[in-house]
């Protein structure tokens, strides 16, 4: 038994499943040998998202997997729901429609035993609607690839796995960054933390690190001086002046606690070189 709550990954989509698999890896690494749940109740249609999975884990080893579905939110109370992830490692939520997850799970047994498991040292980690389940506040639907107009997001509550946070998927592919500063002009105590494909966040001790082969965008709306959000008309462009934004590679780390970036272990090294040498 661990005293210390386990990682949550978020992914941002579209991972890596024939090739290396890295993020994959990350997951499969801190299960230790114990069971997976491959939880696909984000889509109407899971047996594609299962089978896929299913055989990109066993690639790198992980062959101890199990299903978790439900159908109503009623089969939460199921007590074979349960004992599956009373017995489980970690738990990895698919893609789909992140409303499911939270709108099915949410303040049930079954998210009891979720949160059991993430307390216990369990791993949990979800791509795209599993990774924006994961946030307090969740993106449920908006308009990307263009700037954002007022009144054109939908949010929800999600689990609030990683608390003061909004996280968007698809990231960059999908051109999401209007939608993502809508979303924390609503709401300046988010951070919100935008995910490329191929690209996840590992949350650890209050602060994350970013791997795989994309970018994660970091927007701050802590220190804004103006913003219309309460008072424009709606399909009214977004106004808002000195945002902060911080652009990820992997690698790379952030302090969600004191909401900045952190240097990297090798450039930490460098400076006190460096004011070592001029002293």
């Amino acid at each position: 038994m661990t005293d210390r709550t386990g990682a949550l990954i978020a992914i941002g989509g579209h991972e890596d499943k024939e090739g290396d698999r890295q993020i994959l890896r990350a997951v499969a690494e801190r299960l230790g040998g114990g069971r997976l749940i491959l939880a696909t109740v984000a889509s109407e249609e899971p047996g594609e998202y299962f089978a896929a999975y299913r055989a990109a884990f066993a690639g790198i080893g992980v062959v101890d997997v199990a299903e978790l579905y439900l159908d109503e939110r009623e089969d939460t109370s199921n007590p074979a729901n349960r004992s599956l992830l009373a017995g489980a490692a970690g738990i990895f939520f698919t893609g789909g429609d992140q409303l499911r997850i939270v709108s099915l799970m949410g303040d049930t047994p079954l998210e009891a035993e979720v949160r059991a498991l993430h307390a216990r040292g369990g791993v949990i980690a979800g791509t795209s609607a599993g990774a924006s389940a994961q946030s307090e506040t969740m993106l449920v639907r908006g308009s990307g690839a263009e700037s954002h107009r007022i009144g054109d997001l939908h949010m929800a509550p999600g689990l609030g796995l990683i608390p003061d946070v909004i996280i968007d998927q698809h990231f960059a592919e999908r051109g999401r960054i209007g939608r993502l500063l809508g979303a924390v002009a609503h709401n300046p105590r988010l951070l919100g933390i935008g995910i490329d494909e191929d690209s996840a966040i590992i949350v650890e001790d209050r602060r994350f690190r970013v791997i795989g082969a994309g970018a994660v965008t970091v927007v701050d709306a802590e220190k804004v001086s103006h913003s219309n959000i309460a008072e424009a008309k709606p399909d009214r462009v977004l106004s808002m002046h000195n945002v902060i934004l911080h652009a990820l590679s992997a690698g790379d780390q952030f302090d969600l606690e004191e909401r900045l970036p952190l240097a990297r272990a090798g450039e930490e090294s460098a400076e006190g070189a460096q004011g070592a040498a001029s002293s």
